[in-house]
């Protein structure tokens, strides 16, 4: 039975941490920030994802008989599925003028992915506070972060080619979305059934992917700036 403190840390242990990576992220593009009302959109459309992709990762956990290949299924389908709220969110609108900006729409999506998923998962086995707070310090460090860096990287392979032709674009944005989720495939078979130390090192990958991103980051913002200097 669920009860009312337990919906409450659901809550607040699903989508507080998210926020507080939203703002860290945010203050990457703080020069240039983008419209308030489409990052709100696109945290919204990535929570509206998590919905979407529920019977599709119901069914492929249904007629997939290998365990692998329903990981991949679901990678798939959730990369996928935050590209597409991505792209509802930010990446069609005047908004997304420089190549900081799909990385930022990108991982604004993933972070709304995670908060209603983190949520769910924390509804659903949890009858005590105490494991409820736990285990959401435990999807904090995991999960989050490895939505976080998979769209990343697809919105980092969109940056590299943002002022690259037709084909390129195309290219770099196929290229980012299989690494993703390859990156995607990774987590979840190696922190499936990984116990103790296991975790600490699936999640130290993690980490170290996001240091990776941060300064990737800062190899974007150069292109802004390289590309300014050429018009000047």
């Amino acid at each position: 039975m669920i009860t009312l403190p337990t919906v409450i840390v659901a809550i607040v242990g699903g989508i507080i941490p998210p926020l507080l990576w939203l703002f860290f992220w945010l203050r990457e593009d703080s020069l240039h920030p983008e419209p308030k009302k489409v990052i709100v959109l696109s945290f919204i459309f990535g929570m509206i994802g998590v919905a979407a992709v529920l019977p599709f990762e119901q069914l492929a956990r249904d007629f997939i008989p290998v365990t692998g290949l329903v990981l991949l299924a679901w990678a798939f389908i959730e990369e996928i599925m935050k590209y597409f709220a991505a792209y509802l969110g930010g990446l069609r609108t005047k908004a997304d003028n420089e190549p900081i900006d799909p990385m930022i729409y990108l991982i604004t999506t993933a972070l709304g992915f995670a908060a209603l998923e983190n949520i769910l998962f924390l509804l659903s086995p949890f009858d005590n506070l105490l494991a409820g707070v736990v285990t959401g310090n435990i999807r904090f460090i995991g999960a989050t972060l490895l939505h976080t860096v998979a769209s990343g990287t697809i919105g980092l392979s969109i940056a590299l080619s943002f002022y690259g032709t037709a084909w390129k674009k195309i290219i770099y944005r196929t290229t980012g979305l299989c690494a993703a989720i390859v990156i995607h495939l990774l987590f979840n078979y190696f922190i499936l059934g990984a116990r103790g130390s296991d975790i600490l090192m699936v999640f130290g990958f993690v980490w170290l992917a996001v240091i990776l991103l941060l300064i990737f980051f800062e190899k974007v913002k150069r292109i802004r700036k390289i590309k300014e200097s050429v018009r000047l």
